[in-house]
This record gives structure tokens, C-alpha cells and sequence, in this order.
């Protein structure tokens, strides 16, 4: 059985002294929890002063994104060498970098390769629009994503999908566990389709305004590993809480 993971993604929020905050209220608690993986994706700049603090602990420690070249005149750009001073894990593919700063699949597709050169685990994100959910593309642009963006690697130990509806980040709005499984299930299929069988392991994760509320409506689903974490990570009590459930609910 694959081990449920929770992952906090803090997005742009957050100076170095408030990471510092979150971390000292989130740490006691999350310590706690067992059976459940449990990864903190601050922003770079507290990426340093985030791995110091949970230094001996099972929390791990995620970036937000990367470049997909080792190095060179890549201004404003970060490494996975970089990365992989302070992380074992980093998001790539999420929405906001798709819709904002252009990302493609194939950029993804990129990053993936790179990351898991440089022994970083990829949590790969994926996720239709609102418009292609109501034309009935849905599953075709998460196939896509999903082959697309794997098209670099031979073997996918170590990678993690996260399946985010675009149109439920942030929104309060979260998909219903039937849809989230329905299409968790699809994704577990198109893997162990193009890897063999046995990358029906690999995790899916479920992201979209998932709160301490809902987090057992997904985590009771068959095909659903775990989730990404948006708005409700920034609130210490609140991703504690949600935590502690995933795990009860192994």
C-alpha cells in the first residue's frame, strides 16, 4: 500500500521570519503523526532556514519549482543541484506556472528528468480548466499532461502526481470525491498502461481547496495518496488537523 503524502505549498507567502513561525507552530504537532509522509514547499528564500529547523525530524522538504539546466547565464533561475542542498522533493507543473509564466509539458517534461537526476522526487501537477471539464476534454488534457510530461524518464520511482483541478484552487470550491477519484483512478491507469503494472503504485495526490473539512472525503477514495496543499498549510492549526486525519484514515 502506498504510504499517504501531505504536502504544504506555501506559494509566495511568507518572509524568512514567518517561515520561521509556521514551522515552530506546525512542528510539534506534525511530529507527532505517523504512517503518513509530510513535505513543507516554502518559498526559496527560507528554503535554508526551513530544512535547518526540521534538521532530525520525518518532515521533509520540497521547492516550489526549478530550471531544468544544472547551471549557466539562466538569470533568476534555480537548479536542481541547488534545490537538492536543502530538498528531497519539488513541485513542478503547477497551474499557476502554466497559466502565468508559460509553462508547457514539455518544459515540464524537463524538469522532471532533470529532477530526478539530481535524486530530487518530482510531485508532477496536473488538472484541467472549467471550460475543458464542461466540453468533456478533462481526461484527454490529464493524459496528456501526465504522458507529456514524463516523456524524459524511463521509470517513474520517486514521482509523485498531483491532480489539481484548475478551476478548484483557491477557489473554496474543491472538486467531489467522485470526480477526484474518477480521475485519480484514469491516472493510475494511463501509467501502469505506459510504465507496466507496477506504476499503479506511484501517488496520486488531490489538490484543490482541500481543508482539515474534506481532506477524509478524498483520503477515503481507492485511487487518492494523499493531497497538495494550498491556502489551508498557511494556517499551523489547520494543516496539523488535516494531517493527523489523512493518517487516521490509513
Amino acid at each position: 500500500m502506498t504510504q499517504p503524502l501531505i504536502v504544504a505549498n506555501w506559494k509566495m507567502n511568507g518572509t524568512v521570519a514567518e517561515a520561521r513561525q509556521l514551522v515552530a507552530a506546525m512542528k510539534p504537532g506534525l511530529a507527532g503523526v505517523k504512517g503518513v509522509g509530510k513535505v513543507l514547499c516554502p518559498p526559496f528564500t527560507a528554503l535554508a532556514t526551513v530544512s535547518e529547523m526540521l534538521e532530525g525530524t520525518d518532515i521533509g522538504i520540497g521547492a516550489q519549482d526549478m530550471y531544468h539546466e544544472d547551471s549557466g547565464a539562466f538569470t533568476g533561475q534555480v537548479s536542481p543541484g541547488m534545490l537538492a542542498e536543502f530538498c528531497s522533493y519539488v513541485i513542478l507543473g503547477h497551474s499557476e506556472r502554466r497559466s502565468l509564466f508559460g509553462e508547457t509539458s514539455q518544459s515540464v517534461a524537463w524538469k522532471v528528468a532533470a529532477a530526478k537526476a539530481a535524486g530530487l522526487s518530482p510531485i508532477m501537477c496536473v488538472g484541467e480548466t472549467i471550460s475543458e471539464r464542461e466540453t468533456g476534454r478533462a481526461e484527454a488534457v490529464v493524459d496528456g499532461q501526465v504522458l507529456t510530461g514524463l516523456v524524459g524518464v524511463s521509470n517513474i520511482d520517486g514521482v509523485s502526481i498531483a491532480y489539481e483541478p484548475v478551476w478548484a484552487i483557491g477557489s473554496g470550491a474543491a472538486a467531489s470525491p467522485d470526480d477526484a477519484q474518477a480521475m485519480a483512478s484514469r491516472i493510475h491507469q494511463v501509467l501502469s498502461d505506459r510504465f507496466g503494472p507496477p506504476a499503479a503504485e506511484t501517488p496520486v495526490l488531490y489538490g484543490g481547496s482541500v481543508t482539515d473539512e474534506n481532506i477524509l472525503d478524498f483520503m477515503g477514495q481507492l485511487d487518492i495518496d494523499g493531497a497538495l496543499v494550498g491556502g489551508a498549510s498557511l494556517k499551523p492549526d489547520v494543516f496539523v488537523a488535516l494531517t493527523r486525519a489523512a493518517a487516521a484514515s490509513v
